[in-house]
């Protein structure tokens, strides 16, 4: 069986040769617009495609204002500190996630709390984070506070897992319910909707990643989705050492950070976001093709979209029956010119942050022994 799957992806790639997880394409006007980068000497944060890129994210995500950023990682950091998250505080995530959601908690210095997913977004569950509050969390003159450590649980960021959104409207429910402020880590899931609205635009600030292996890519890079101006305006403040503006003094009133996106990513950004509707439909026809084929593939299935969601299809998903069969694949696919990979290591079973509260896990863990990451670049 294994060596159908493999002949098959293959031949859905065209090539004998390895077939990546997932590569970056450049399908238009990215050589000219880094030439004229390069003409103009503009090559720094300062610079028109600067602008342009963050017009044109704004414009397709529906969102008011969009900052860009040099990476996710940073993004995530600035719209945690945007919404008041300080050291100490508690921030309910998912375990179930790359390393970047975890790191942007601590380096603030406060601590995620992982709650369990559900079996149809591989996101976090409403109603998991709703089951710990009531068993573990008071509230105090409109703060939601941590029975258990005296924390106050400042924030809730669900990721949309491999671009496919979680069950937003009854998370914003939960969260306005116990006055968390929700930040979506949207990194994986530009070109991803919820009924019909763009993830990252559900709570006060979203963040989206441009890394190499991302829907589209800016080489590093990340962006922040605003619909408050005000809010929009510290973050690209805060993002540029926090300089207050001026011909020729060095002024800065708080501590920043150097997070700006160059112009030169920005342009690279500016020429793939011309091309998205292109990209995201070829992913959708590469799912559609896995979805067939695996159908007929017995103890093996396809995840697809959750209901009322249009998913990027970032990286296309395969459920193994069991670990046992989630280590075969991967070994017998890796040595026959397929590169496969498994989920992410959970994050509460990394040495940071094992000691931090969790509730059962009981799906993430499901989902541990199972996912495999099949290729899922744009096909040529």
């Amino acid at each position: 069986m294994y060596n159908d799957i493999t002949k098959f992806i293959h031949t859905l790639y065209g090539t004998d040769e390895l077939v990546p997880l997932h590569v970056p394409v450049f399908l238009g006007n990215e050589k000219k617009y880094l030439n004229e980068c390069i003409d103009t000497t503009f090559v720094s944060s300062v610079g028109k495609f600067v602008d342009r890129f963050e017009e044109m994210i704004a414009e397709y995500t529906g969102a008011k204002k969009t900052v860009v950023c040099v990476n996710g990682t940073s993004a995530l950091h600035i719209a945690l500190i945007l919404v008041g998250v300080e050291r100490e505080d508690e921030v309910i995530t998912q375990a179930l996630t790359f390393i970047a959601t975890c790191n942007a908690i601590r380096y603030i210095g406060a601590h995620p709390v992982f709650i369990d997913v559900d079996r149809d977004t591989m996101g976090l569950s409403p109603v998991a984070v709703e089951k710990w509050l009531l068993a573990n969390a008071e509230i105090k003159n409109g703060v939601c506070y941590n029975k258990t450590t005296g924390r106050r649980i400042k924030a809730c960021v669900p990721m949309h897992t491999f671009g496919h959104p979680v069950h937003l409207d009854e998370l914003v429910s939960v969260c306005e319910k116990y006055y968390i402020e929700l930040v979506e880590d949207a990194a994986e899931s530009l070109g991803s909707f919820y009924k019909g609205k763009h993830t990252g635009t559900f709570g006060k600030v979203g963040a989206i990643s441009f890394n190499g292996n991302k829907t589209i890519t800016t080489g590093g890079g990340g962006a922040l989705l605003f619909h408050d101006e005000k809010l929009a305006k510290q973050a690209k403040h805060l993002t540029t050492q926090a300089k207050v503006n001026h011909k020729w003094e060095f002024i800065h009133d708080q501590i920043g950070y150097n997070y700006r996106m160059p112009n030169v990513n920005a342009a690279l950004g500016f020429a793939q976001m011309e091309k998205l509707d292109v990209i995201l439909a070829n992913k959708r026809e590469t799912a559609d093709q896995y979805k067939k084929f695996f159908e007929e593939q017995a103890d093996i299935e396809f995840f697809e979209e959750p209901k009322e969601c249009k998913s990027n299809y970032w990286l296309n998903v395969i459920l193994l029956k069991d670990k046992n069969a989630q280590q075969e694949f991967i070994e017998y696919t890796n040595e026959h010119g397929v590169m496969t990979r498994p989920v992410w290591c959970l994050m509460n079973k990394l040495d940071m942050f094992k000691d931090c509260q969790t509730d059962d896990l009981k799906n993430t863990s499901w989902f541990e022994e199972r996912v495999v990451n099949i290729p899922s670049s744009v096909r040529i």
